[in-house]
């Protein structure tokens, strides 16, 4: 009997275990196209800025600022008074505020609108009567409207620096086709907590080293869904804003780059934005980019596998669009671990008890992929990058933590369960001294936080068993899984508490 049930066990951890290997693998071949190319395409990027500007300077294109709000009172006059400051001239620069606000949100930027209408901004604020299609509805809405050949998004929390255009603009003309310039997010309130500085320095592993990778070298990148600026004609070409999935970016993205579509990534334009500062916020605006990232590989992979791109670039948007299911697997993982232990003692098998150690020693030099790509970022970016790396294993707790949430995601994608597009909650806050417990935006705690404050109570009963059997190759990882559960539950209780006591 314990024959069948370790052999039932290992069929489905063995698979687990390999999908973690293999992603971190991945990472490591992110990181070698990366550094092959970083310092040729910052080069070549400076040079080509220069020559575009001795020859180009009169001939500028318009273009149309689009900010999609959805009851942003915290952050929507920051918003807009950076965009209207962005060194352009006006009769070249429309901004379009596609405000769908149920709060005193609409008013604000009513009187914002007005005041910079009165100082000759070409200005516009435009509402819907409903929020059909939530954030892709309303940029279709802009885009009908649009007076501009291209069209740059930012969402609520952005303040983009006054040069955004002169940095970016040029690189629509640097060779045929470009659909999409990407800037690299920079953040705000970074060092506002412990859960800031992770989120950045994970963020940063995405935008530093992937999105460079992927551009650089040929492959499918993804539009971030602000920060950037996408060629109109491009948009119409392959069908707009699509909102059937709750990544509409990511969709368009894919979209555009099957019809022929070029896209530049630029490493060295930062756009500063806010970070969630609360865990709930986080766990929602994690839900919703894992749930639209399976969703649109449901919808797009099928096209990617038909095309004639090489092999592997349709593995990579294989991997690309499924990054998300890591952390079903590290649920698989975290749930086997404990009885197959118990089922691996009693035999003598030493085959077994060695193919098993060697699975370990694969999840160990997988899962240790990521953090060593986060070093690479924070060397390539920061001066005090030794200082930050001390804070990747805070990132790796957080990451497991965050695993049920994103594994509800993943399931609800797979098994085409609809939802709302539940937005971030943004609250201008970059420095801790400001008070936040009775902002009206924050997000209720949700069913996951039980399911997290069991499963670290589960993974820390593993992490003793395998201490005492002195199986330390694995226990490690129950220790991540355990501490991170722990926490990411433990904070969404701490902070619905908070909610509930500034309600009253």
């Amino acid at each position: 009997m314990n024959t069948i049930l370790l052999t039932l066990l290992i069929i489905f951890y063995f698979p687990a275990a390999l999908w973690l290997f293999l992603y971190g693998m991945n990472n490591y071949y992110m990181i070698y196209l990366f550094l092959r190319k970083v310092k040729k395409e910052s080069f070549q990027n400076k040079e080509f800025l220069k020559r575009f500007w001795l020859t180009n300077k009169d001939t500028l294109p318009k273009v149309t600022t689009q900010l999609p709000v959805y009851n942003e009172r915290y952050v929507v006059e920051r918003l807009i008074h950076a965009v209207v400051n962005i060194h352009y001239p006006k009769e070249l620069h429309e901004i379009q505020v596609l405000d769908d606000s149920q709060d005193e949100t609409k008013d604000i930027v009513a009187a914002l609108v007005k005041k910079y209408k009165d100082m000759e901004y070409n200005i516009k604020h435009i509402s819907r009567e409903n929020r059909i299609g939530f954030k892709a509805g309303a940029l279709n809405t802009g885009l009908k409207m649009a007076e501009g050949e291209f069209l740059a998004i930012f969402d609520a929390d952005f303040l983009p620096d006054k040069d955004f255009f002169y940095k970016t603009i040029p690189f629509f003309y640097e060779k045929e086709k470009v659909a999409l310039v990407q800037a690299r997010w920079g953040y705000v309130n970074r060092n506002y907590s412990l859960l800031t500085i992770a989120q950045s320095i994970g963020m940063d592993g995405h935008f530093i080293i992937e999105q460079g990778a992927r551009t650089w070298n040929g492959l499918y990148m993804n539009f971030n869904g602000t920060a950037g600026i996408w060629r109109k004609e491009a948009i119409i070409d392959s069908g707009g804003w699509h909102y059937d999935t709750l990544t509409e970016d990511l969709d368009l993205s894919y979209r555009a780059q099957l019809k022929g579509w070029n896209t530049k990534f630029i490493f060295d334009v930062v756009a500063p934005s806010e970070i969630p500062i609360d865990v709930n916020a986080y766990k929602s605006q994690q839900h919703r980019w894992a749930k639209g990232s399976i969703q649109t590989a449901k919808k797009i992979l099928p096209q990617v596998f038909k095309s004639k791109d090489g092999f592997i670039k349709k593995m990579q948007a294989c991997i690309h669009l499924n990054q998300y299911m890591v952390h079903p697997m590290m649920i698989v993982l975290a749930l086997l671990s404990y009885p197959l232990m118990f089922l691996l003692k009693p035999t003598n098998r030493i085959s077994v008890s060695f193919t098993m150690k060697i699975v370990w020693c694969l999840i160990l030099l997988g899962t240790f992929a990521p953090s060593f790509l986060y070093i690479i970022s924070q060397k390539v970016s920061c001066k005090d990058w030794l200082k930050r790396c001390i804070f990747i294993p805070a990132l790796m707790i957080i990451g497991c933590g965050i695993a049920i949430n994103n594994t509800k995601a993943v399931v609800e994608a797979l098994l085409n369960m609809k939802s709302d597009f539940i937005r971030t909650p943004k609250y201008g806050v970059i420095k801790r001294d400001k008070i936040t417990a009775i902002k009206n935006y924050a997000l209720a705690v949700n069913l996951t936080s039980f399911g997290e404050i069991f499963l670290g109570i589960y993974c820390l009963a593993g992490f003793i068993q395998y201490l005492m059997n002195k199986e330390f190759i694995f226990g490690y990882f129950l220790l991540i899984c355990t501490i991170g559960f722990f926490s990411i539950g433990t904070l969404s209780f701490i902070e619905n508490i908070k909610r509930r006591r500034a309600m009253y």
